[in-house]
């Protein structure tokens, strides 16, 4: 047996593989569409911004009810909650945070992800893609924008 047959092959990335450092995705189960959202390789967990409203039993699962706010529409939604856990934010602070776990759409792309309800106001993107969530699955292309998003022309150059 030759050497070669013994080592794994390594395959190129194919360009479905790619996201940009922005992307639109889903998160069809909670009825949202189109959030537009950073990929962030330096964040662990992807987060939502949202507004907790409520946290509720129903059939013996925990639940939380919350609200989410972009381009002048609430979307009220419920999930079943996984965890509440200490979550360090990028400016070094830990909060307490709800993690849910729902089907993510990126591109023709949907798998489950866990990802945490905070309070993104201050942020110019409503949602967060962390490295969790794209590990094994997408390779990111720092330097293009909307590689995965259907109906965007894709981008070349630096973040605005």
């Amino acid at each position: 047996m030759s050497e070669s047959a013994d080592k794994p092959k390594k395959r190129k990335p194919s360009p479905a593989d790619i996201v940009g450092w922005r992307e639109l995705v889903s998160l069809p189960e909670l009825g949202l569409d189109g959030i537009p959202a950073k990929i962030d390789t330096g964040a662990r967990t992807s987060s939502l911004h949202a507004e907790v409203i409520e946290d509720f039993e129903r059939d013996g699962e925990r639940y939380v009810r919350f609200c989410v706010d972009w381009g002048g529409e609430r979307h009220t939604c419920e999930a079943i909650h996984v965890d509440i856990r200490g979550i360090t934010s990028s400016n070094g602070e830990t909060q307490r945070r709800y993690v849910i776990k729902t089907p993510l759409t990126i591109g023709s792309f949907t798998f489950r992800a866990e990802i945490s309800l905070a309070d993104r106001s201050d942020m110019k993107f409503p949602m967060l893609i962390g490295r969790s969530s794209l590990r094994r699955r997408f390779v990111v292309d720092s330097g293009h924008s909307w590689l995965q998003t259907p109906g965007m022309e894709p981008v070349k150059g630096h973040k605005p």
